[in-house]
């Protein structure tokens, strides 16, 4: 049997809230027994990566600046999806929108905690490929480039340090992990793997 929460919870209020998150403040009995406090931001949206792929193994990032760490980052496209959305449906306009690319086919490949010591957003990576390229839509607030590089590129970037971005991280290994075992399309296992000269 799994073990259960060990904190107690004395009282709990909401201390800040716009459109997107919501920070609760908790007065709680410690797992010592001391008094304590915790704090956790509820995310009212779902978070969904997606990685776009080329017929050829390339991929779209995008890049933009990010307030939070105060630095630019180079990422897969990536976005909210209200729980009255589709997932499905959400991904596919958040990568329209970011890199203007519509996915033939979807595949969702990975659901996970995004930072779960301190928050409850959840994380749903998918794999986009069949893609046809067409006009960017950014959310007002947002000023994008778009980059395009091979899959193995990718893979060497973040090795090298040069791509932090978590969403990113996680969808692309597990790419990397389903197209090495073989469990995607074998043409697109192939064409993530191996870089072609002429392309």
């Amino acid at each position: 049997m799994l073990p259960s929460d060990p904190f107690e919870l004395v009282s709990s209020a909401t201390v800040y809230q716009n459109p997107w998150i919501e920070v609760e403040h908790q007065e709680v009995i410690r797992p010592d027994g001391n008094p304590g406090i915790y704090g956790i931001v509820h995310f009212k949206n779902r978070a969904v990566a997606i990685l776009p792929i080329e017929a050829n193994g390339d991929v779209w990032l995008i890049g933009q600046w990010r307030r939070p760490t105060d630095s630019w980052s180079w990422e897969i496209p990536e976005g909210g999806v209200p729980y009255d959305e589709d997932l499905e449906i959400g991904a596919r306009r958040e990568l329209e929108e970011e890199a203007g690319v519509t996915a033939g086919s979807l595949i969702k490949v990975l659901e996970f905690d995004v930072s779960n010591s301190i928050c409850d957003e959840v994380g749903y990576s998918y794999i986009a490929y069949d893609l046809s390229l067409g006009q960017c839509a950014p959310d007002p607030t947002e000023i994008l480039s778009l980059r395009r590089l091979h899959f193995t590129e990718l893979l060497v970037e973040i090795d090298t340090g040069l791509i932090r971005d978590a969403l990113t991280l996680v969808t692309v290994m597990r790419a990397h992990q389903l197209a090495c075992m073989g469990k995607l399309p074998a043409t697109l296992c192939e064409a993530m793997l191996v870089k072609k000269s002429g392309f």
